[in-house]
C-alpha cells in the first residue's frame, strides 16, 4: 500500500494532481482543502499522505497534506454507504475542523448542507462517528507540516508506532542531521536498524 508520496508536480487540475516520484507519475485525487495548499504551477516539490483504495477494477490514490485530515477521511469512509469519492466530496464541502464539530454536535443541518449528503447519510455520520472524533482533535489544529512531521508520518506508514518514530527523530536531530526530509528519514532508518 502506498501511504506517502514525495515528488514533483507534473500536472494539476482541481481535485487532482499527478506527482512524479523517481520517473513514475502517480495520479492523486484530493479534497479542496489539500489542493488549495499545493504550490502554484508545476515542477514544484510536494509531500502528501496517501490513502490507497483498491477495488477489482481500479486502484486509486487519495492525497492529504496532514495526517489528521487523512485520518478523518478514513473515518468517513468507514461509515456504511460512504465510499472514497463521497468522503472526498464531504471533506471538500466543509473545513475538516468544522466537519468534526458538526458530527460531534449532531448538527444535521450543517451536514446536509454539504453536496451529496442527505438526511440519512448525515444521521449515519453522527451515529457512527460522534464518539470516534475526540474533542480538541480538530484536523485544523494539527501541528504545522514540515520535515519533522513528514518523517514521523513516513515512519508510521512503515509500521512504527508514533512514540518510537518521535524518539528516533529526536535522536537523529541530536546527531546534527540536516532538518530536511531525506537526510532525516535516512538517519532515522539507520537508527532503527532498517
Amino acid at each position: 500500500m502506498i501511504g506517502y508520496l514525495r515528488g514533483i508536480i507534473l500536472e494539476r487540475t482541481p481535485g487532482r494532481v499527478v506527482i512524479e516520484v523517481n520517473g513514475v507519475g502517480y495520479e492523486v485525487l484530493m479534497p479542496v482543502s489539500s489542493f488549495a495548499q499545493l504550490p502554484n504551477g508545476t515542477a514544484e516539490l510536494v509531500s502528501l499522505r496517501i490513502y490507497t483504495h483498491v477495488r477489482e477494477d481500479a486502484l486509486q490514490l487519495f492525497g492529504f497534506f496532514t495526517t489528521p485530515e487523512k485520518q478523518l477521511f478514513e473515518k468517513l469512509i468507514s461509515v456504511n454507504g460512504i465510499g472514497p469519492k463521497l468522503g472526498l466530496a464531504i471533506l471538500s464541502g466543509v473545513p475538516a475542523g468544522e466537519l468534526a464539530q458538526a458530527i460531534r454536535g449532531g448538527d444535521l443541518g450543517r451536514l446536509t448542507a454539504i453536496p451529496g449528503v442527505g438526511k440519512k447519510t448525515a444521521e449515519r455520520l453522527v451515529m457512527e462517528l460522534r464518539d470516534k472524533l475526540p474533542a480538541g482533535a480538530e484536523p485544523a489544529a494539527a501541528a504545522a507540516a514540515g520535515p519533522d512531521a513528514d518523517v514521523i508520518s513516513a515512519l508510521m506508514n512503515l509500521g512504527y508506532a508514533r512514540p518510537a518514530a518521535e524518539k528516533t527523530l529526536t535522536a537523529a536531530l541530536a546527531q546534527g542531521v540536516a532538518k530536511e526530509f531525506e537526510p532525516l528519514f535516512k538517519a532515522c532508518m539507520r537508527l532503527l536498524g532498517a
